[in-house]
């Protein structure tokens, strides 16, 4: 199977986990009756920009040489990134938006991580946008029709994102880039595995912790905030 920079092991696995986590721990108090707007778009905004930045190195670096391969996932992560999420919501809502800029960026960036050393600039282009318009439609339909509590779209974006992207490297690998012809059935393989592995094993880790420890605070602790409650720290 083809991954270049971890899409497989560490956003398709943390996707299902994450997913799981949602259905075992169930919904945050008051979802679906109260606003939950996002505390701080500026901060938002800060954060993934670190993280645009940051994947350079998390997929390039997966070259462990400077070399062309390296320059290719490089590039290949920028395109990808700017053919995001904006667009899908830009066209449904009928205005662009910080927060919809964001997740784009992520979807993209997600995606282009297992095919980064392995597809050009064509095959950076198509699974940027793929990316960005079904990872929209997993964080705004797909989690309203299952009524799952997934806050920050784990699942929506990178699980639905990494299998993407792990699809479509099977599509658009290009031997002379990467040294490997792409196999879409492979790919599906690998996606496969990995859904059911990670599941099982996530299911099991968080009902034995449930029955130890427990998941949950309670729902004075959950309004008054974990911040201040666990860690005793507040936001001035």
């Amino acid at each position: 199977m083809l991954d270049f920079a971890g899409g497989t092991v560490v956003h398709i696995n943390a996707g299902i986990a994450g997913l799981i986590c949602c259905l075992v721990l169930g919904k945050r108090v008051g979802y679906g009756r109260e606003v939950m707007a996002p505390h701080n778009l500026v901060l938002s905004l800060i954060g993934a920009s670190m993280l645009w930045v940051g994947w350079f190195g998390f997929n390039a670096g997966s070259a462990v040489a400077a070399d062309g391969r390296a320059g290719f996932a490089m590039l290949t992560t920028q395109i990808a990134t700017a053919f995001g999420w904006m667009f899908a919501k830009w066209i449904t809502k009928g205005k662009p938006s910080v927060l919809g800029i964001i997740s784009g960026a992520v979807a993209g960036l997600v995606a282009v991580t297992p095919a980064s050393g392995f597809v050009g600039v064509t095959g950076a282009i198509v699974i940027g946008i793929v990316a960005g318009v079904v990872c929209f439609w997993s964080a705004t339909w797909l989690k309203h029709k299952f009524n799952y509590d997934d806050s920050l779209d784990a699942f929506g974006v990178h699980g639905v994102g990494g299998i993407i992207g792990a699809l479509l490297t099977g599509v658009f690998a290009v031997k002379d880039i990467g040294g490997f012809d792409g196999s879409v059935l492979v790919q599906a393989k690998g996606v496969l595995a990995t859904l059911i592995y990670s599941g099982v094993v996530s299911f099991i880790l968080l009902k034995l912790i449930d029955l130890t420890i427990g998941l949950r605070v309670t729902e004075e602790q959950e309004r008054e905030g974990l911040d201040v409650t666990l860690h005793g720290e507040h936001v001035e």
